[in-house]
């Protein structure tokens, strides 16, 4: 049971990562750089968010189903990549639309 979050995280990259980047060639890990600006803020207001609920004692983690593997204000490191990961898929989604539908976002 420790490993269904780390399971359903790495579906979820491997679900869109290898059918839009590599099939459409969305460029999105190669555009590194534009990829960690747009991760920077979800990570960062998600990961207060998550610690100052953990804090207070309204969100908890059931150790059962994660790793055990926790960083400084009992966040378990699958919530993190969880910040990581599906903002990552959706702007996969994003990019995979815009190279079927060839729309512009103004950032050509």
């Amino acid at each position: 049971m420790r490993l269904i979050y780390l399971g359903l995280l790495a579906v979820c990259l491997l679900g869109t990562a290898l059918p839009l980047e590599l099939v459409l060639h969305t460029r999105v890990f190669t555009r590194w750089r534009r990829l960690v600006l747009s991760l920077l803020p979800v990570v960062a207001v998600f990961t207060a968010w998550d610690w100052w609920a953990i804090a207070r004692g309204q969100w908890h983690y059931d150790p059962h189903q994660t790793i055990g593997l926790v960083l400084p204000g009992r966040l378990p490191i699958e919530e993190l990549l969880f910040f990581i990961v599906v903002p990552t898929c959706s702007i996969l989604a994003f990019e995979a639309v815009r190279a079927v539908r060839g729309w512009t976002a103004g950032d050509e």
